[in-house]
This record gives C-alpha cells, sequence and structure tokens, in this order.
C-alpha cells in the first residue's frame, strides 16, 4: 500500500474517533467533578450547583470547578510555626473586677454561651480592657490611620484587600515611606486581586520607594489555577503592636465622600486600643509569614498592651484553610441564642441557608430583626439574586431596608443590643466560604447602643421592602431575579 494512502486511512480513522476521544474526555472531567464534589463539599446546594455545571457545560464546567472550586489553603504548619514569636500574647490576669464580670458574662444565657462558642471557634481568649471607635467612611478613618503612622516609633503592620493607585493611595505610600526612613519597621500585604483595581499597581510604587510589601496570593500562572478564587479580604492596621484599625474599609478614595469622588462608597472602620490589638497583630504575622516566608518576631512587633477601656474583645480570623466554616458557625450560634433583637447591615447578602433559617426562626420567636442592604450594590448579578431571596425572610417576619446611594459597604451585626461583631465580613458565600477574612466580637452595651444609633440612622434613612414591592416587579424581572439566584454559590 502507497505510503500516501496509508497515512490518508491514519488521518480518517483519528478524524473519526476524535469525537470519541471528546467524548470521553467530557465525561472523566464531569465525572471527577462529581466525585470530588460529594467527596469533598459540604452545601448540598454547592454540590449539586458544581455537578449541574461540569455536565451541561463540557469542558468549561470542569475548568471553572478547578480554577475555583477547589480549596487546596493549607496553613496551620505556618499558624504553628509563628507562634513562637507571640512571646506577649499569653492571657492576661484578670482583676478582681474583670473577674465579676466575666462571671456575669457567663452567668447570661446569651452572652456565657456565646463567650463559649467563640473560644471553642477561635481558640484565642476573651480580653477585657478596649476601647473600640467607630469611624465613619474615609473622610474619618484616613485621617486616624495616617496619623497613627506618623506616630509609630518602631512598627507599622498594614493589610488591605485593596490599595488603590489614587490621590487617597499616595497619601498613604507618602506616609509609609517617611515611616520607613525614620527607621521603624514597616510591612504592608495586599491581595493578589485588590491589587489590580488600579494601574499601575500600587505594589510597584510601594517597593520602588523601599518599602517592604508583599501580595498575598499572586493572580499569574503558575500559581492562579491553585489561588484564583481565594482572596485576603481582611483590612488591619496595627503600629507599634500597640493601636489598631480593622472593619470594612479598603484603601482608596471612593470611602472619603466629602472629596465627592466619582464612585461614591459609604464605610465603616474602627480604631482599637487595648490587648485585643494582639490578636490583630497575630493574624497579620500569620499572613506576612505565608506570603514571604519570614516570621515577625520581637518587641517591634509584639508588646505588652495596656488596658484602654471597658469593652471585652476578641479577634475572630476565618478562611478558607483549617478555618473554614468558622464565620458561618459563630452566626448561626448568635442567632440562635439571640434573645430580644438582631440589626445587621451588609453590602452582599446571599448567606447560606442555614443564615437565612436563622434569621427566619428568629422573626417568629419574636425577635426583632432588621436587615439593612443597598438598594443597588456594585455588582449588578448578585443585586439581582438578593432580590429573589428576601421573600423567604419577608414572610416570616424579618424588615429590610434598602438604603440609597451612595453604595453601603458597611458590615455590622448587633445581637440583644450586648453583642457585636465588626469587620471585614460580608453576609454572602465568598466572604464566609472563600475569602480570609477578619472580625472582633464585642460584649459592651454601651458599644452595642452607640452602633445601633449608626443602623438606625441608617434605617431612618432607607426604604423598607415589603411583599408587596416583590410582587409587583414584571414576570420578566422575577425571572431574571430567580435566574440570578441559581449562580450564589458562586458569587
Amino acid at each position: 500500500m502507497p505510503l500516501a494512502a496509508s497515512l490518508t486511512d491514519l488521518a480518517n480513522y483519528l478524524a473519526g474517533s476524535a469525537e470519541y476521544l471528546l467524548a470521553g474526555l467530557y465525561i472523566a472531567m464531569a465525572l471527577a467533578v462529581s466525585v470530588h464534589a460529594t467527596l469533598w463539599k459540604r452545601d448540598s446546594r454547592a454540590v449539586i450547583g458544581w455537578i449541574g455545571l461540569a455536565w451541561l457545560s463540557p469542558y468549561i464546567g470542569a475548568l471553572a470547578y478547578y480554577l475555583f472550586g477547589i480549596n487546596r489553603i493549607q496553613r496551620r504548619a505556618v499558624q504553628l510555626s509563628v507562634r513562637r514569636a507571640w512571646r506577649h500574647a499569653e492571657e492576661i490576669k484578670l482583676s478582681a473586677r474583670e473577674s465579676t464580670q466575666q462571671e456575669l458574662f457567663l452567668d447570661s444565657e446569651f452572652a456565657g454561651g456565646m463567650v463559649r462558642l467563640s473560644q471553642q471557634l477561635s481558640g484565642a481568649g476573651l480580653l477585657p480592657g478596649n476601647t473600640v471607635q467607630p469611624l465613619i467612611n474615609g473622610d474619618e478613618a484616613f485621617p486616624a490611620m495616617l496619623q497613627a503612622i506618623r506616630d509609630a516609633r518602631k512598627s507599622v503592620c498594614m493589610c488591605s484587600y485593596i490599595f488603590d493607585h489614587d490621590q487617597t493611595g499616595r497619601q498613604f505610600v507618602e506616609t509609609l515611606v517617611d515611616a520607613v526612613g525614620r527607621g521603624v519597621a514597616v510591612r504592608v500585604l495586599i491581595d493578589g486581586v485588590g491589587a489590580g483595581y488600579s494601574w499601575p499597581s500600587i505594589i510597584r510604587v510601594l517597593r520602588k520607594a523601599g518599602v517592604p510589601t508583599a501580595t498575598f496570593l499572586p493572580t499569574r500562572v503558575p500559581r492562579l489555577p491553585n489561588t484564583a478564587n481565594l482572596r485576603n479580604h481582611r483590612k488591619i492596621l496595627v503600629v507599634d503592636g500597640e493601636v489598631g484599625f480593622t472593619g470594612g474599609t479598603n484603601i482608596r478614595h471612593a470611602h472619603c465622600l466629602n472629596g465627592q469622588p466619582s464612585n461614591p462608597t459609604s464605610c465603616l472602620h474602627f480604631h482599637l486600643q487595648g490587648p485585643v490589638v494582639k490578636h490583630l497583630q497575630q493574624t497579620f504575622a500569620v499572613d506576612w509569614a505565608f506570603a514571604t516566608g519570614e516570621s515577625l518576631e520581637g518587641d517591634h512587633w509584639f508588646t505588652s498592651t495596656e488596658r484602654s477601656g471597658d469593652i471585652w474583645a476578641r479577634g475572630i480570623a476565618a478562611g478558607p484553610d483549617e478555618d473554614v466554616e468558622k464565620l458561618s458557625d459563630l452566626l448561626v450560634g448568635a442567632l440562635s441564642m439571640a434573645r430580644k433583637s438582631v440589626q445587621l447591615t451588609t453590602p452582599y447578602f446571599l448567606p447560606p441557608q442555614a443564615l437565612m433559617q436563622g434569621l427566619a426562626v428568629a422573626a417568629m420567636r419574636g425577635l426583632k430583626v432588621d436587615i439593612v442592604l443597598p438598594e443597588k450594590t456594585n455588582i449588578r448579578l448578585l443585586n439581582w439574586a438578593t432580590m429573589a431571596e428576601l421573600r423567604q425572610l419577608l414572610e416570616r417576619g424579618c424588615n429590610v431596608y434598602l438604603t440609597p446611594p451612595p453604595f453601603d459597604h458597611s458590615k455590622l451585626l448587633i445581637v440583644d443590643n450586648t453583642w457585636s461583631l465588626i469587620g471585614s465580613t460580608n453576609w454572602d458565600q465568598r466572604s464566609l466560604r472563600l475569602n480570609f477574612e477578619f472580625n472582633v466580637e464585642c460584649y459592651s452595651p454601651a458599644f452595642a447602643n452607640s452602633l445601633r444609633a449608626i443602623i438606625e440612622g441608617k434605617l431612618a434613612n432607607g426604604r423598607r421592602l415589603t411583599l408587596h414591592d416583590l410582587d409587583r416587579r414584571s414576570l420578566p424581572v422575577k425571572l431574571r431575579d430567580g435566574a440570578a439566584r441559581l449562580f450564589g454559590p458562586y458569587l
């Protein structure tokens, strides 16, 4: 047989077999996703969603699961290796008055239950003697943060999801560069995705100026498939190991409403002093060691922190590693133990079903449940999906309020006017399962009342959503919102 004829026959055979090979590859990939999701995903809705995507979207669904559906982050070894540096992180000795206060907490059905639950989840002690001051928008937060950096004597640790290269970002760069010039030890950690929200990246600017800066899980090949969907959403600033800031405010000019930015975004941040600041520093130290391999040791970073106020507080770090489910468990516990009221505000609201049921059941038990959401978010698909979820809460007696622009990025939870949770976490699957987050729980009726005043102000400016509002949407809009809800596990 001539060679040309043999090659033609081989080509025809391969062409005829290609469709079978591709079909076999599709089936193998979809089966692999089905097996892995069934074994490792805890949320049955996520299991069904990923399996459906893998089978109904050949190749694309399996690739999406590989990129975004698998948790590959294991950091326990890093946590254990850096703990030896926390020489001053031992639990502080309580005074007689503080011991009495602690006994009162433990005797309270709600507070005592929360103290024990969060202790089990976090492994960190509940610390007395703290002050926590709310800072409204970047107009209050940024001047306080910049002044703290200017006053730094030994060290500055800064972690932010977004650090924009804009006029606010440049202010922080100048202040950090000046701190380095004074001999202050500075470390800046920026998330790999958040660093790309503006161009050129602020990371290049900081490094060129001599500020030690690292990227958390850089979004570049070959590391991208392992880390694309796992982001560091924390916002932490610690100065001299004594003064801390945390909350939901990124480093970007959009948060400075007095400056009339093009995309105004209101937010809430907090200034902390007292022993709880060590929990901020510990969380930063683990993240920094994970990103760079450097262990922060010595009095520059960890110092004995004096008592500063009357708030009992505890920092709670959570993320898609060994700490996954920690925040969800904490929130479910708070809702189940609440006796009087629940008030929350969040920019994104697509929580897992357990939290939806917790809110609904709390309202059915007779509690006042207020949920404050922005009328329009900066993610249109998520906004649609949220509208489709709210009926089950309204039907059971929850109060839902929608606030007008500017977009409200605040995150806050108050239970029974006693317990408050502040920090970076949104009430959605991304924050609760995929992001590295940091929050602080506070036990103080006085502090809770000050935060309640903030929420009450939002209620006064907002519009109460009713079932009639949902029913009067047109059929196409209802179908759009319902279809968007199907993407809940991925938003």
